[in-house]
C-alpha cells in the first residue's frame, strides 16, 4: 500500500522527505537542499560526492581529511597546496620528530647482511634494498624526508645543512640569503643597523 501522507527521514535533518525532493545516497535519503559536504557546507551531486562512516564530502574536503599526503599528491599539474585543510576544521597529522641514534655494536646478521648502517632518521638499520644515501649517511626510503615540512624527497630534490636534509623549499626559507630579490616580495628589503 502506498504512503500517502509522507516519505522518508531525511539523514542530515530527520524531517519527512518527498519523492520529488529525494536524493539518495548509501540507502539513506536527503533533501536536495541537505545533501551538502559534512565540512565545506558545498552542494552535491553523484560527480562530486565522496562517502566516508556514514558522512558525506565533497571530493576536495574528503581528499584532505581523508587522501594521501605528502609530496607528489598536489591539486594539479605543478600545484603544490600545503593547504590540510585547517581552516575547514580538519586536523592535520603529527609529523614524527626527528630522533638520531647510534648504534656502535651492530649484531652479526647486520654486519653479513648491511644492515650495520644506521638511518639518518630513526637510527634502525638500513638495508642495502632501502638504502638511499645522503648528506653523506644512509636513509630509509620512507625516512628521506624534509626536516621541516616531513615532504618525502628524492636525490634531485634534496637539500643538506649540517648533516640534516631538506626540501629545497624549506632549505630557501629557512637558510637562503634574505632581501629584495630573494623571495621575500618587493618592499622587504631588511635594513641593518
Amino acid at each position: 500500500m502506498p504512503n500517502w501522507g509522507g516519505g522518508n527521514k531525511c539523514a542530515a535533518c530527520r524531517g519527512t522527505v518527498y519523492h520529488a525532493e529525494e536524493v539518495q545516497c548509501d540507502g539513506k535519503s536527503f533533501h536536495k537542499s541537505c545533501f551538502l559536504c559534512m565540512v565545506c557546507r558545498k552542494s552535491l551531486d553523484s560527480t562530486t560526492l565522496a562517502s566516508h562512516d556514514q558522512e558525506i564530502y565533497c571530493k576536495s574536503c574528503y581528499g584532505k581529511k581523508y587522501g594521501p599526503k605528502g609530496y607528489g599528491y598536489g591539486q594539479g599539474a605543478g600545484a603544490l597546496n600545503m593547504d590540510r585543510g585547517e581552516r575547514l576544521g580538519i586536523k592535520p597529522e603529527e609529523t614524527p620528530t626527528h630522533r638520531p641514534t647510534t648504534n656502535p655494536n651492530p649484531s652479526k646478521f647486520a654486519q653479513k647482511f648491511g644492515g650495520s648502517e644506521k638511518c639518518g632518521r630513526c637510527g634502525d638499520s638500513v638495508y642495502a634494498a632501502e638504502k638511499i644515501m645522503g648528506a653523506g649517511k644512509p636513509w630509509h626510503k620512507n625516512c628521506f624526508r624534509c626536516a621541516k615540512c616531513g615532504r618525502s624527497l628524492e636525490s634531485t630534490t634534496q637539500t643538506e645543512k649540517d648533516g640534516e636534509i631538506y626540501c629545497k623549499s624549506c632549505y630557501a626559507k629557512n637558510f637562503g640569503p634574505k632581501g629584495f630579490g630573494y623571495g621575500q616580495g618587493a618592499g622587504a628589503l631588511v635594513h641593518a643597523q
